[in-house]
């Protein structure tokens, strides 16, 4: 690339940079403003969130529990039929 086609490539990009600023897309109290309405918006109470998060943190530790119990026989079985076929007789 030459430096003709870099200066060209940066002295584009500073002027979109520019015309952003100017429109506010690039400041910092505009992009916390968006966030903090998205989030006030889209999100309950503090408190709600305790809540679901921790009856998501009980279902999900059942879940561990039934899925290891499941395991576990699984594998009982598995030993029972390879002793079954391949054991002393």
């Amino acid at each position: 690339m030459s430096s003709t086609s870099r200066a060209w490539i940066i002295a584009a990009s500073i002027g979109a940079i520019e015309v952003l600023k100017d429109q506010g897309f690039c400041r910092w109290n505009y992009a916390l403003r968006c966030l903090h309405h998205h989030t006030k918006n889209n999100m309950g109470s503090f408190s709600q969130a305790k809540k679901i998060s921790c009856s998501m943190v009980l279902v999900s530790m059942k879940l561990m529990t039934d899925q290891q119990k499941m395991k576990h026989s699984e594998e009982s079985l598995r030993k029972v039929m390879y002793l079954s076929c391949w054991g002393p007789n």
